[in-house]
């Protein structure tokens, strides 16, 4: 580790804004380490670069967001072999259980070689109809600053060369 800020990289994609707000607490929580970038322009490099990542995103018909698998679509075999051992956590928005994007990002990361520091955290929003689906989500405070927890968690432990 060297004495330069290190780099939590926060990769999110919200459609409702339940998944986007996870992710700003996070990145409020892990200060000047944070760097919050949308899926859509996450790009391999910026992974490269990252010390540490969140991924946060909505399960979407009990998978992850379409838009965040893109992301892994784009950037896995470019980073493959390069990233063995930087630690990771996840931060799901859910209808109902979120089991399902939770398990399909952990088998992707486990290609490369990813550690998980943190516990997955699911906030369940019981969104069950389509009206409750689409529309816009409001996290609980509480949900809120657990997101912010986890996120002054991970930069600690990268700033202190815990993980």
């Amino acid at each position: 580790m060297t004495d330069a800020e290190p780099c939590l990289l926060i990769i999110w994609h919200s459609r409702t804004g339940a998944s986007a707000a996870m992710a700003r607490a996070a990145a409020e929580g892990a200060g000047a380490a944070a760097r919050l970038v949308a899926a859509a322009d996450a790009a391999p490099d910026m992974l490269l670069g990252a010390d540490g990542y969140i991924f946060v995103c909505p399960e979407n018909l009990g998978s992850m967001s379409g838009m965040m698998k893109e992301m892994f679509d784009r950037a896995y075999y470019p980073v493959l072999g390069q990233m063995e051992g930087r630690p990771y956590a996840t931060l799901i928005a859910a209808g109902s259980d979120g089991e399902g994007a939770q398990r399909q990002i952990d088998r992707i990361v486990k290609g490369w070689r990813l550690r998980r520091v943190a516990e997955p955290f699911i906030v369940n929003l019981a969104a069950q109809t389509p009206e409750a689906i689409a529309a816009p989500k409001q996290v609980p405070a509480k949900m809120l600053n657990e997101c912010r927890q986890i996120g002054a968690a991970l930069a600690e432990g990268l700033r202190l060369g815990v993980f």
